[in-house]
């Protein structure tokens, strides 16, 4: 007999639509725990009704605003449930303005762990809060798009990025 148990999923959802897909928020009355990007048409929650938050309201207004080029900040109260490693590589990510692009080494570096480089690129995917939390700024240190975790994947990263004004390269062949 096994002992897990499914967790609840969170209290608060809202879903948006924009330019690369709907977005799902999920939070509870106080932060922001999640954010997906639609993937082959659906969403995690998709099977569960909308119930909003005003942090979730807030968030959904700012990502808005984001996507028509008015904002270039994201000020919502984030839940981080990380591993410390992995807080230490969004709280770098967080702190990137609109338009920065960082590498994968450089985040290694900045941590104290330059050869960290797989395990910077796993803490990079598991980000649950990808734009706010500006993952897609990522890239290769050759400037090359490596993939991307959410939405349609790389085309995703690249209207991001494009919507940026970050130049990238091309894609990895890694991520082909």
């Amino acid at each position: 007999m096994s002992t897990e148990t499914t967790p609840d999923p969170p209290l608060h959802r809202v879903r948006i639509d924009s330019p690369i897909g709907r977005i799902q928020l999920t939070g509870s009355a106080a932060t922001l725990d999640g954010v997906a990007v639609e993937r082959d048409g659906a969403l995690p929650l998709d099977h569960l009704p909308e119930n909003s938050s005003r942090v979730l309201c807030d968030t959904a207004r700012q990502l808005d605003r984001y996507f028509d080029g008015r904002r270039v900040r994201f000020t919502a109260p984030r839940r981080e449930s990380g591993t410390p490693f992995q807080n230490d590589v969004w709280q770098i990510l967080g702190a990137l303005s609109w338009g920065e692009v960082i590498t994968y080494g450089e985040i290694g570096r900045r941590l104290g762990r330059p050869t960290a480089g797989r395990a910077v690129g796993s803490a990079v995917r598991a980000n649950p809060f990808p734009i706010i939390v500006g993952c897609h700024r990522v890239l290769a240190a050759d400037g090359a798009i490596t993939g991307y975790s959410q939405g349609a994947g790389v085309p995703t990263k690249i209207w991001l990025l494009d919507h940026e004004g970050i130049v990238h390269t091309q894609v990895s062949s890694q991520a082909k």
